[in-house]
């Protein structure tokens, strides 16, 4: 079973501390949106796990939220409907319950993935659509030569594609979903062709796994990715990033059908 921290969050990190940055930082973006919304295909009631506080929610046209981070939940919008506190290892509804199901974000912060979405299968009658990112593809990214302490946690963190197809079961496709140049979502990848908002520590502290890097990983970050904003080296390599309408990296949708 998933442990909760002190401050009443869930999952490896505790949200209580870099809950503030997902607030400035990790607006959900309408073309991101798109891509869930077209996944769920119409979809009347939708079961959201690892809700967070609600992004995306507008995607869907009802639905029942749940969050196990006590810190999270509390960050939720008035206009939202309450979260249910529950893990997606044990979701408190019936068989065949809604008739899709989304988790976004969120299953790398799960103790059991496959045991999370055989549940999300469970309830759900139609597609359960999955946001995340392909762990085999986090590392190629600028960022890597930066601070490939910060990729190599997320690749370790985020559980394989092959293994959740296997788990939900069915009919499944994977969807790369093209970043926004201007993304208002601010996971590392958002910021393709804007290195110097990483520069920002409240930028930074809005992608979960910098909270797991030390500071003199934060400090050879910054030096070295200054150094190289300054003295033009960056742009050499990676400037055709600025003006690069969306990027391809490793944000996925696996979406299966029963």
């Amino acid at each position: 079973m998933t442990t909760r921290t002190r401050d009443g969050s869930a999952g490896d990190i505790g949200y209580d501390a870099i809950g503030t940055g997902y607030a400035s930082y990790r607006q959900p973006d309408t073309r991101i949106a798109q891509f869930i919304a077209e996944a769920l295909d119409g979809a009347r009631t939708v079961l959201n796990v690892g809700a967070g506080a609600g992004s995306y929610e507008s995607a869907a046209r009802s639905v029942t939220a749940v969050e196990p981070s006590e810190s999270m939940r509390a960050r939720r919008p008035a206009r939202l409907a309450r979260a249910v506190d529950a893990f997606a290892e044990d979701l408190p509804f019936a068989d065949g319950e809604f008739d899709a199901a989304m988790t976004l974000f969120s299953v790398h912060q799960w103790n059991d993935v496959a045991a999370g979405l055989r549940e999300m299968r469970r309830v759900t009658r139609g597609p359960v659509v999955v946001l995340t990112c392909d762990p085999k593809l986090v590392r190629d990214f600028w960022l890597y030569e930066y601070a490939p302490e910060v990729l190599d946690t997320e690749a370790r963190r985020f559980p394989p594609i092959e293994d959740m197809a296997a788990a939900l079961g069915g009919a499944g496709t994977l969807q790369t979903v093209p970043i926004p140049l201007d993304c208002t979502d601010g996971f590392n990848e958002a910021y393709y062709g804007r290195p110097d908002m990483l520069l920002d520590p409240a930028v930074r502290q809005a992608c979960s796994a910098w909270s797991f890097m030390d500071d003199g990983v934060r400090e050879r970050f910054d030096e070295r990715l200054s150094r190289d904003l300054e003295s033009g080296a960056w742009d050499e390599r990676f400037g055709h990033l600025r003006t690069q309408p969306t990027y391809e990296g490793s944000l996925v949708i696996v979406r299966a059908n029963p």
